[in-house]
């Protein structure tokens, strides 16, 4: 029998290691999949079930007034749905279309209220601040106060 070398009792320990690690990654990242989703269908509940319960009006007898009272908590949760998807999605196209659904719904919203000579609902920052995909491991902050995700636009301050 041969005598183990250093290089390769190195080697061993290398390879249970990193046996040890994949064990251990397939054991978690099923688990955090999960997790995402879990949290995603949560939300996703929870914005269904709001917007569900506010579309249940009594009818006024305004056609114009009803259709509006159901459509802007439709929208709503339309809003809140897309915001889901930022926090946990993925795909690029999909978190693209979501920001889109957001400032389509808002503006839908806005003039559903002007159309009925309602006030604007408060300004409030933008609903995709702060919100971060479940592959980013920060709030995916931007890079300069002036760009957007996805934009490759640099911003340059003239005097």
């Amino acid at each position: 029998m041969s005598a183990t070398t250093p290089r390769r009792k190195r080697g061993i320990a290398l390879a249970a290691v990193v046996g040890a690690a994949l064990v251990a990654a397939v054991g978690v990242l099923p688990a955090a999949a999960d997790s995402i989703a879990a949290a995603f269908a949560a939300e996703n509940d929870a914005a269904m079930n709001r917007m569900m319960a506010a579309m249940e009006i009594k009818p006024s007898g305004d056609v114009d007034r009803d259709f509006a009272a159901m459509m802007i908590p439709h929208h709503q949760g339309a809003i809140e749905m897309a915001e889901a998807e930022l926090r946990y999605g993925r795909n690029e196209q999909l978190r693209r279309i979501a920001q889109e659904i957001i400032v389509e719904q808002q503006q839908e919203i806005a003039a559903m209220h002007l159309a009925l000579g309602q006030p604007l609902p408060p300004s409030a920052p933008a609903p995709t601040q702060g919100l971060f995909s479940a592959t980013d491991t920060t709030t995916n902050s931007l890079p300069h106060p002036h760009t957007m995700p996805g934009m490759h636009m640099e911003h340059r301050d003239t005097p």
